[in-house]
């Protein structure tokens, strides 16, 4: 990972979190039922989360409590705009912006000197099986404030009601209890505190719950992807809603998410695009074995791309070239399938979003593909970096420099 890190690609935009922020951090923790960090320092993105915790606790969402409710913490209003690095549901980013939208001049002034847990409450407290998922419709945006704040401010605004009483100016006990609450926990009285909650309703979506489902609401009838073997045959077995359910592996669902304008395919238009060349790239570096140059110059430079091509066995390279052979195969014969021609994993990854579809419904289906062929990792690492860095561990050291400036020439 340091080739990444220097490249600045792992975690770029992190914030660093040591000192007094981390005991607010901990108040959070405790307020939404968790144990504290031993940590002193680490980092947290756009949510809160830290993958540092996340390593301590062996628990990856440890912001959940179950997969049907989870948090966030803001401590710092640097939070705002930062990518959520692990997301839990693919709605996650939206909701921070909402908070943020509608929030930012309160958390400015709570962060000073406090945090806030950040609970989104779908009013489903525990999930029991597959289908529920179909349950997540509006999502409360809840907030709570750790040193019960509130309750501090409340109490301070009686003191100084009971200050201004009579001839209570004098009494050198209302004097004494105003100067600790003013010292533990400032001037409280022109403090907003009081954080509306917020109503967010979600449409299509991604969870990780139950292993993996994507929902595909808006579409003549709904369709459940499972990246779960085993939740997928167990969700079969439910006839209670009327939708269409796939595993991801499937193959048929390609062609119905085609028929219901989800996802489109223009061959001589995809080997026009940097996409196919990055995916091509890519599936071919997978073929090249002690090779007598780097793989980063024999994926960059024509004449080396030629000679290992050549180099390589007959059925590899058919995979390899197989788009330029159906488009060659398409000009004699109009019946030509690419199914036949072109290598599966190469076809699956060349489909995109239907133009139709709204951006965060594009994002989505930009996910669901990199997931059922992850093979162009600069569209891996826009819309699933944890996998890209699982991906990316494996590669062989030149590979792994050409990935990063494909990256980043992305940018």
């Amino acid at each position: 990972m340091q080739k990444l890190i220097k490249a600045k690609l792992y975690r770029s935009e992190s914030i660093s979190v040591s000192g007094k922020l981390v005991e607010r951090y901990n108040k959070c923790l405790i307020k939404l039922g968790f144990t504290a960090t031993k940590l002193t320092s680490f980092t947290i993105d756009g949510v809160g989360w830290s993958p540092e915790i996340a390593e301590e606790k062996g628990v990856s969402f440890y912001l959940n409590n179950g997969e049907a409710n989870t948090y966030a913490i803001i401590i710092t209003p640097k939070q705002k705009g930062l990518p959520v690095y692990n997301p839990f549901n693919s709605f996650d980013r939206e909701l921070m912006k909402m908070v943020f939208k509608k929030h930012e001049k309160t958390i400015n002034d709570i962060t000073r000197d406090s945090a806030v847990c950040v609970e989104f409450d779908q009013k489903i407290d525990v999930f029991y099986e597959p289908l529920d998922v179909l349950r997540y419709k509006d999502i409360t945006i809840k907030f709570h404030l750790i040193d019960n704040l509130h309750k501090a401010k409340e109490e301070q605004l009686k003191l100084v009601a009971l200050f201004y009483t009579d001839n209570n100016f004098i009494d050198e006990k209302v004097h004494e209890k105003l100067i600790t609450s003013a010292k533990k926990y400032g001037d409280l009285r022109e403090r907003n505190l009081n954080i509306e909650e917020i109503t967010f309703t979600t449409d299509s979506f991604y969870t990780k719950a139950f292993g993996g489902v994507f929902l595909l609401r808006d579409l003549v009838t709904p369709v459940l992807i499972f990246e779960n073997e085993a939740t997928y045959k167990e969700a079969i077995k439910d006839t209670t809603y009327d939708v269409l359910m796939y595993h991801i592996s499937h193959k048929e669902m390609i062609d119905k998410l085609i028929s219901y304008n989800v996802l489109e395919l223009d061959l001589e238009e995809e080997i026009t695009k940097k996409r196919y060349k990055r995916v091509q790239k890519f599936i071919f570096s997978s073929y090249l074995k002690e090779t007598a140059h780097p793989v980063k110059d024999i994926l960059e430079e024509e004449i080396l791309f030629k000679s290992y091509l050549n180099k390589i066995d007959i059925s590899s390279r058919k995979k390899i070239m197989g788009l330029e052979r159906f488009l060659e195969k398409k000009k004699i014969s109009k019946n030509a399938n690419p199914k036949d021609i072109i290598d599966e994993v190469v076809y699956t990854a060349l489909h995109k979003p239907h133009s139709s579809l709204k951006p965060n419904h594009q994002d989505l289906i930009w996910y669901l593909l990199v997931n059922i062929a992850p093979k162009d990792m600069l569209f891996l690492y826009w819309y699933d970096k944890e996998q890209f860095y699982d991906v990316f561990k494996t590669l062989e050291d030149s590979t792994q420099d050409w990935v990063i400036e494909t990256v980043k020439s992305g940018f």
